[in-house]
């Protein structure tokens, strides 16, 4: 056996414990949060180290007690579930907005620093969120936004930018600019080709970078918190789920019920893009 038959063969089966161990890792805490979602609070004080559920104690009054109302007794997740909604969908729609011509200025046109306009963009990262909650909670005040969703997503946006404008910057130096040339001889301009040309192969990076800035938007806690805290009315998810875990007379299996409900649509989100994320629409779109 030669050394590279050996290493392919060693590398094989290492592959499979590695993807094994993060599979464990990864799935194993989420499948003990939804167990303990779909327990009663007495069977998981009695044997809270097992691993299953038994026909007999399987329940859903978990969720309901979560989704139902305020007003009804429940915990009025449906409510945070659309605002997490609306402020994530905005941020989304203003991020894009603003990165795609910003990654297609960056990648395509030529202007004094524009190697070091990235670096610049992600040192943005280097200001913790600590730091600029205050000052732009003031601004946002003095606007009369300071307890609205439409305000949120725009501080959400803010933050968001530079990273989604970096990641389409990386995607759009990978399509042939023989592409647009193409496009320019046949009397297309500049805004029509990116319309018609560049946007339609950039799907995929569209797609990846929107569902990034959508899993920001929907777990950010802070800034949800310093805008939103005095209007209950007006909390997203997360700021429910911390709600429960303070609750000293909220039962456990009423907060992982919480935490199912925070998790899944964008688990949702994720395998309906999959196809959009993995499919490579610029395969072949370059036939010099």
């Amino acid at each position: 056996m030669t050394r590279a038959q050996f290493e392919d063969r060693l590398f094989g089966v290492l592959r499979w414990f590695v993807i094994a161990f993060l599979a464990v890792i990864t799935v194993a805490p989420f499948y003990y949060m939804v167990l303990l979602s779909v327990k009663p609070i007495d069977a998981l004080l009695l044997d809270p180290g097992s691993l299953w559920v038994s026909a007999k104690d399987f329940t859903l009054s978990t969720y309901r007690d979560v989704l139902k109302s305020t007003d009804d007794g429940g915990q009025g997740f449906v409510k945070f579930l659309l605002n997490s909604a609306l402020v994530s969908i905005g941020t989304v729609i203003l991020t894009l907005l603003a990165a795609v011509p910003g990654a297609y200025a960056v990648s395509r046109l030529k202007f004094f620093g524009h190697r070091q306009v990235s670096a610049l963009f992600l040192a943005v990262y280097l200001f913790p969120a600590t730091l600029l909650a205050v000052p732009l909670f003031v601004i946002f005040a003095k606007l009369g936004l300071s307890s609205s969703l439409v305000g949120l997503a725009i501080v959400y946006a803010a933050q968001t930018v530079p990273v989604a404008i970096y990641m389409l910057k990386n995607y759009l130096v990978t399509i042939p600019p023989s592409i647009e040339e193409a496009a320019a001889i046949d009397g297309a301009g500049r805004l029509q080709t990116v319309r018609k040309v560049i946007l339609p192969l950039a799907l995929p990076s569209l797609m990846a970078t929107g569902l990034y800035v959508f899993m920001i938007a929907w777990n950010e806690f802070l800034f949800a918190l310093l805008f939103l805290a005095a209007d209950p009315e007006k909390w997203t998810v997360s700021l429910g789920l911390a709600q429960l875990s303070n609750g000293v007379e909220v039962p456990k299996t009423i907060l992982m019920a919480g935490s199912v409900v925070l998790t899944i649509p964008v688990v949702l989100l994720f395998f309906a893009a999959e196809r959009m994320l993995t499919e490579g629409l610029t395969s072949g779109a370059d036939k010099s």
